[in-house]
This record gives structure tokens, sequence and C-alpha cells, in this order.
């Protein structure tokens, strides 16, 4: 009897076997083959459900920043920083590719990783000349369980992306683009290597702390904001499309004529969502 069909290899060793075999042998064959065939396409497709990572289900992002392993230092920035309703506007989901842009300390860049948890990967991008605190803090971070799958990247912010690295489902740039406008940085490189590197459909979530109509980018390094319209237009050459605002980090209260890092100030942020075009 011709063996069981059970794997290309012993398939195709039972092909070899066959070919002066009888037609009952022949068609046996041709079972196996389809049988083997339906098996391919169904991993085939398993395989394309998770490439679409917003196919899965969002996670209870309050359970996420509720995680008993979280630091005191990181709970105490969540009552500044307000986590939940950005990692909502984000949709941020299991399976995703993220890039990180101006990850910093990695206070968002954890938040993140949890979220796209399990499968899921968060490219942490900083310059190789960010301070020494943020590099410290962020150092020891990465030793911690949340952060396995984070994967460090030191690049310049007009060239933040490893080559190897494409298809993105979101990037997220969280008040740090005032900072470009200050730094030797091409901006309008930068831009397009963003939207060069997130799949079609992809978002960017940029956030940035607001300055006053007509400063434009000229307190980026003063005050530490930047002019919405001015940050749009430049965002906009690049090819994204806005889909949504976030409102949810305003605060009427600020009178947008002081340094945005002050502490205990209020501080008018605004939060954009970009999509490529499909």
């Amino acid at each position: 009897m011709p063996p069981d069909c059970v794997g290309a290899g012993r398939a195709m060793r039972w092909r070899r076997f066959i070919v002066n075999g009888s037609h009952r042998e022949s068609m046996m064959f041709a079972a196996c083959a389809r049988k083997a065939a339906a098996l391919a396409f169904g991993v085939f497709a398993l395989l394309c459900v998770g490439v679409d990572a917003r196919a899965q289900p969002a996670p209870d992002y309050a359970a996420v920043i509720a995680a008993r392993d979280r630091s005191d230092a990181d709970r105490q920035a969540d009552k500044r920083r307000d986590p939940i309703p950005f990692l909502t506007f984000a949709d941020v989901r299991p399976g995703m590719k993220v890039l990180d842009m101006g990850a910093g300390g990695g206070y968002s860049t954890e938040l993140l990783a949890r979220a796209v948890a399990p499968g899921g990967v968060v490219y942490g991008q900083n310059p190789a000349e960010l301070p020494e605190r943020p590099k410290t803090a962020f150092e020891a971070r990465l030793k911690t369980p949340a952060m396995k799958d984070v994967v460090v990247d030191i690049r310049p912010f007009d060239d933040p992306v490893p080559p190897d690295v494409h298809d993105l489902d979101l990037i997220t740039f969280l008040f740090f683009y005032h900072d470009t406008t200050y730094m030797n940085v091409d901006r309008a490189a930068m831009d397009r290597k963003l939207f060069a590197a997130l799949k079609p459909g992809g978002f960017l979530v940029i956030a940035d702390h607001t300055a006053l109509p007509g400063q434009g980018v000229s307190v980026g390094k003063t005050l530490h904001r930047i002019e919405e319209s001015t940050l749009r237009q430049e965002i906009e050459a690049a090819g994204f499309r806005l889909v949504a605002e976030g409102n949810f980090w305003r605060n009427t209260d600020d009178t947008h004529d002081f340094p945005s890092y002050k502490p205990a100030m209020p501080v008018d942020n605004f939060v954009l969502k970009y999509q490529k075009p499909m």
C-alpha cells in the first residue's frame, strides 16, 4: 500500500513511488494532493488574518494601566498624562507593529508594548544624542518584562526607520515634534520616511503642546511648543490625510506664554490622527 499522505515531503516521495503504479494509486495521490493544498490554503488564510492587527479586539486599556508590575513613577505620571484616552484614540491592538518616535524615557513606549501584546512589537526611537537622564531611564526600563516586545531604535529623527522595518500599523509621535524644529533635523525628510514606513491604511498619531496663532515654530526651543496649523501643514505635505482630532488633552486655562514643561501649570495639548491613504 502507498504511505499515508502526511506532509509535503512524504507526498512527493509517494509521487515518485507511483509514477509507474496503478490508476487507483494515482487517484489516491491526487486526493492527498488536494488535501495538502487545502491545508496549505488554510494556513495561508490564518497568516493573512494575523497581518491585520485591527481585526483583533481592543484590549482593556484600564487593565493595561492597572497592571501590578507598573512602576510607582509611571503611576504618578498617569495623573498628568491621562493615557487611557490616548490609547483609545490611537486604537492600539494586539499584534500591531508600532514605531514610537521620540521615546525618551519610555513611558509611552511601555504602555504601547503592553497594549500590542501578544504578538506585537514596538520600535522605541531615540536619537543618539538623547540626554543622559531619559537615556538612563529608558535603559533601566528595558530590563523589565513589560519591555520584552520593544526593539531599541537609536536613529536620527530624519532617518528614524530601520531599513528592514516596513508596513507599520501605527506611528506615535508624542510631545517631541516641536523639539525637531530647533534641532538639526530635516523635518520634510522625516515626515516622508514616516509616511513610507506605514502600510496603506496605517495611522500616525501625533500630539504636541500648543503655541499661539502666528508663532509657528519660533517658540520650539524657548516655550517647547508649536503652532498646530504649522505642524498640520508639514505633516500633510508628506501625503498624510487627517482623519480625527482628539480634545482629551486640551486645557483652556493655558495662557500659552510659558514653557510647557513647567510643573503644575495647565498646558493645552492638541492630538491629531492621520492616515496613509489605501
